[in-house]
């Protein structure tokens, strides 16, 4: 394979290579360390590059893997062994400075890993860098004032989206094999619709959650998960960071299922509902029409696919009275002593949460609680729910949206009305590109499941996949 081959070759068939010696894991680490110098200027998608620690990993992923010379592969060996990957940067990491997008933490190396980074490192994959965010991750686009915004590799003049956009940056561009996101309201499957990559928000605590400079909204809506090119690598990176740990609270118990064992099974039976707009949401005719198209996949699938009616209340009200009060218990002290230091956003965000009263708070997880409560009616009747991933194509760079479909719009919400629902459901989301506008921006069509069935969403992606391939497609940066 070519240099530009590989960068853009599942991570399943580089571990096939590694594994016969046909290239060594340096050689790609030293390969997508190029690109990143090459790309990063343009794309911003990188926060920190750590080439050294980077290529060193490399050499210690090589000798594991030379030892099983002429042996068969150990069962303690990790898929991920010696695949070059990127971590997001609200992910701490020990010894490598984790600036969580803020002048704040500029110049911060913690002294420990987060559970995410804890077990990327136990894989033995090799970590190339910190990938961009918005500062603290409170924003669905990835300005910050650490310098330029990421920019989308399918249009540098477009957003990445956020917060972790620059993950999806990394990946549509070619920056690494696999990102590691997080996704408090959308911030995985947010960038994955705008940069034409596969996301998946997990069920609430299926990756447990622990280090970071707060410690209220993150393990409230917020989960970590993988971000990949294709769905096997994302089904097999999710393999690696899910499980259980005391340090959250939050974290499912039960040991994780074999993501990647039904793949291949199909989707032929299920029963699937698609929406449009949930009842509440403002959406792009453009965008409609091919995340429709992209729905009406699963009849050719075998699925029984309806439209029946769902009226959810717009959850953006409440889902903010309950994030910005997170936000504001874990940056509290930010807030109070170097305000100067932070974005508008994050100021904005503060002072909501700040003014939030014990009243409204209580009302909020009430409603929270009665959406729950809807969300599992409708999953009482499908397997699947189908909606567009975003209201909207990716938009130019700070210009955020005023009117959507005709109709008046938070510029700061509007074009993300689908994705917070199911961070305060907990219910699995994905997105996996279906299709691009007219002037060549990816869509994203919404895979969402029941509580705890990820293995159901990725199986539909992976058909979606099978019908509809997007693997091979390569935005015009790169």
């Amino acid at each position: 394979m070519s240099s530009g081959e590989l960068a853009f070759a599942p991570a399943y068939e580089l571990r096939e290579l590694l594994d016969s010696r046909k290239v060594s894991s340096v050689e790609l680490t030293e390969m997508f360390l190029g690109r990143i110098e090459e790309l990063n200027p343009v794309l911003n998608a990188y926060l920190t590059v750590c080439g050294e620690e980077a290529v060193e990993a490399a050499r210690r992923a090589d000798k594991r893997i030379g030892r099983r010379k002429g042996k068969s592969k150990s069962k303690l060996d990790s898929p991920l062994l010696g695949i070059p990957v990127s971590i997001k940067d609200l992910e701490l990491t020990k010894g490598i400075r984790s600036t969580m997008g803020s002048l704040a933490f500029r110049n911060y190396v913690p002294e420990i890993d987060s559970i995410t980074s804890e077990r990327v490192r136990h894989s033995g994959a090799v970590i190339l860098g910190k990938t961009n965010t918005p500062e603290f991750g409170l924003l669905g686009t990835t300005e910050n004032r650490l310098g330029d915004a990421c920019r989308n590799p399918w249009n540098i003049d477009r957003t990445s989206g956020g917060s972790s956009g620059g993950a999806a940056a990394a990946l549509g561009g070619g920056l690494c094999a696999l990102a590691t996101g997080s996704d408090g309201g959308g911030s995985i499957r947010i960038p994955a619709s705008f940069c034409g990559v596969y996301g998946i928000k997990p069920t609430l605590g299926r990756v447990a959650k622990f280090g970071g400079v707060g410690n209220a909204s993150p393990n409230f809506t917020s989960q970590s998960g993988p971000m990949a090119r294709n769905v096997r690598d994302a089904a097999t990176f999710l393999q690696e960071l899910a499980g259980y740990d005391s340090r959250d609270v939050n974290a499912m118990r039960e040991e994780p299922p074999d993501f990647a064992a039904g793949l291949d099974e199909g989707v032929k039976g299920l029963k699937v509902a698609w929406s449009v707009d949930l009842g509440y949401a403002a959406v792009d005719p453009e965008v409609a029409r091919i995340a429709r198209e992209g729905a009406r996949v699963f009849e050719e699938l075998g699925c029984e696919v309806e439209e029946p009616t769902i009226s959810l209340q717009h959850p953006i009200e409440y889902f903010m009275t309950i994030f910005s009060t997170g936000a504001y218990v874990s940056y509290k002290e930010l807030w109070e002593k170097q305000r100067l230091l932070l974005t508008s956003y994050v100021r904005g965000n503060m002072a909501l949460g700040e003014s939030v009263t014990g009243e409204e708070f209580v009302k909020a997880m009430y409603a929270y609680q009665r959406l729950r409560s809807q969300a599992d009616d409708v999953m009482q009747d499908y397997d699947l729910l189908l909606t567009p991933t975003m209201s909207v194509p990716a938009f130019r760079v700070g210009q955020h949206p005023r009117v959507i479909g005709g109709q008046s719009v938070d510029p700061r919400l509007g074009y993300m009305p689908y994705t917070p629902v199911f961070n305060l459901t907990g219910q699995p989301a994905a997105s996996v590109p279906c299709g691009f506008t007219e002037d060549g921006m990816p869509i994203g069509l919404h895979i969402v499941g029941r509580r705890g069935d990820e293995a159901t969403v990725l199986r539909a992606s992976a058909a979606f996949e099978a019908a509809r391939p997007w693997v091979g497609l390569r935005p015009p940066v790169c």
